[in-house]
Parts: C-alpha cells; sequence; structure tokens
C-alpha cells in the first residue's frame, strides 16, 4: 500500500507510526507549525475514515494508533520514496543512506553484509535462469 495522502495527514499519520498509541493533543504537540486541536482531531478522523487509524478509549481519552502494522507501512513509505528519489534504485538509496553523520555499529553493518550476500545470490540465480 503506497501512501498517497496530503501532507498534514501523512505528517499525523508518520507520527502515529513512531509513536504509537498516541492521543491528538501529544500528536498535536509533535507536529511542525501544528493547528488547532480541532484540526488535528479532525485529522485523525480522516485518516480513520481511511482505516488508516483506529482509537480506543481510555479514560475518556483516545489514544490513536495506525492499523497496519508499522513493518507495512514503511516497506511501502520506503518503495515509494525510492522510487521518487533514487529512480527506484534501492542501491543508490543505500548508498546515500551509507553517506549520512551517524557511523553505523557492528550489527548494523552485519546486517548490511547479510543483505549485500543475499542480493548478489538472487543476481546470480537469475543470471544462471537467463
Amino acid at each position: 500500500m503506497t501512501l498517497k495522502l496530503p501532507r498534514r495527514e501523512r505528517e499525523v499519520f508518520e507520527i502515529l507510526c513512531a509513536n504509537a498509541p498516541i492521543t491528538a493533543a501529544a500528536v498535536r504537540d509533535r507536529m511542525a507549525d501544528a493547528p488547532g486541536s480541532s484540526a488535528v482531531r479532525t485529522l485523525l478522523s480522516r485518516l480513520e475514515a481511511r482505516g488508516l487509524v483506529s482509537h480506543v478509549e481510555r479514560d475518556g481519552v483516545y489514544d490513536y494508533s495506525p492499523t497496519q502494522a508499522v513493518e507495512q507501512v514503511r516497506g511501502s513509505a520506503l518503495s515509494q520514496f525510492v522510487k521518487t528519489f533514487f529512480e527506484g534504485s534501492a542501491i543508490s538509496a543505500a548508498t546515500a543512506l551509507l553517506g549520512m553523520s551517524r557511523q553505523p555499529d557492528a550489527e548494523e553493518l552485519e546486517a548490511l553484509e547479510e543483505a549485500l550476500k543475499q542480493a548478489r545470490a538472487r543476481a546470480a540465480a537469475q543470471e544462471h535462469q537467463s
């Protein structure tokens, strides 16, 4: 699922994915140039109407969460990001990410090496089939 949401709805959804469960007030506190409380609740209602968000009432306060697993949304969002900014090249995106300031730790480097190993194996298998 690729999220094609208006900017503010996407912002709210991203806040939910990173912080759920979360109240409307807490969402508003995390928004850039936050609109009024009622506008945030409207945005949450729109996301709920789209089936992307649900809420649970606790002591008269609504806690909001995404309805899909964050991993599922992350994959979709990342695919769209790579398509938009890196012409669909995951390798170009990965190279750009590695150039960012924080140094990867040993566990991250091992995961990257394993991913490269698997990519090489897929490429070799595909080449062998041709």
